[in-house]
């Protein structure tokens, strides 16, 4: 049995659009990575979609591996667009990042 520690909205539809990864249906899987850190500087993006902590590891490891990024810290925001900052050695074009952002399944806002 699982301890619902309200990190994530599990009332979400379960269409993958919806919540991303898990449809907004997940029980917490890497709930710890979900934590909100301090925003690195360099250039920010928000994405709309991710609920839990395995949204946000497949945001960084999308968006890790763009050819200059050095990191990638998310704060998630779980019913709106989370902030994500990634540093990079090069500033980074908007469609490599809306590109990479949509490979993990997510949505980067226009703002």
């Amino acid at each position: 049995m699982r301890d619902d520690l309200g990190l994530t909205d599990v009332s979400s539809s379960s269409s993958p659009k919806a919540g991303g990864c898990c449809g907004g249906a997940c029980g917490g899987h890497g709930a710890r990575a979900a934590a909100a850190a301090p925003a690195a500087e360099g250039q920010r993006f928000g994405v709309l979609g991710m609920t839990c902590g395995h949204c946000v590891a497949s945001v960084r490891e999308e968006l890790g591996a763009v050819p200059g990024v050095e990191s990638v810290e998310v704060r998630l925001q779980v019913g709106g667009a989370s902030d994500v900052s990634v540093r990079a050695s090069r500033p980074l074009g908007r469609d490599e990042v809306r590109a990479a952002v949509e490979e993990a399944g997510y949505t980067l806002t226009d703002a």
